[in-house]
């Protein structure tokens, strides 16, 4: 059913993320998909990273510990941006289309007020990917 299962990562919040990881892993070995993990950082560095390539280094370690932990194939894609928190959605829905994916299985808050003036980050990806969107609360 699905092909590659595209999974948005903040590895300075991987530990948040457990119940999305946990089901992209599932779905990933139950259609016998590709999880790539998509992580979006800046050029500068930051308290994940010093460069670009230390971080998609980083990026590809914890792939090949999701596909360990889940018995699945699992690659990293790191995107550049100069402001990811201002460029996460386009850089996004543009590794979408970089990667392939046919599902994008991503973790989303609880919506609360300020949902109705900036719109979620999973609720813009559900709206503009091509892709299936799964996104997992909690």
């Amino acid at each position: 059913m699905f092909n590659k299962i595209m999974v948005p990562v903040d590895l300075s919040h991987a530990g948040k993320l457990t119940k999305a990881l946990d089901c992209a892993g599932r779905l990933a070995k139950q259609f016998g998909a590709e999880a790539v993990y998509v992580g979006v950082s800046a050029a500068a560095p930051s308290s994940v990273a010093h460069s670009p390539e230390e971080y998609a280094e980083k990026l590809d370690a914890f792939a090949a510990e999701q596909a360990k932990a889940h018995g699945i194939s699992a690659s990293g894609h790191s995107v550049i941006s100069h402001d990811p928190s201002a460029d996460l959605d386009p850089a996004l829905l543009k590794a979408v289309e970089e990667t392939g994916a046919d599902l994008v299985v991503m973790a989303s808050h609880v919506p609360n007020i300020t949902d109705y003036i900036w719109p979620s980050n999973g609720g813009t990806i559900a709206t503009h990917a091509k892709a299936s969107v799964f996104v997992v609360r909690g």
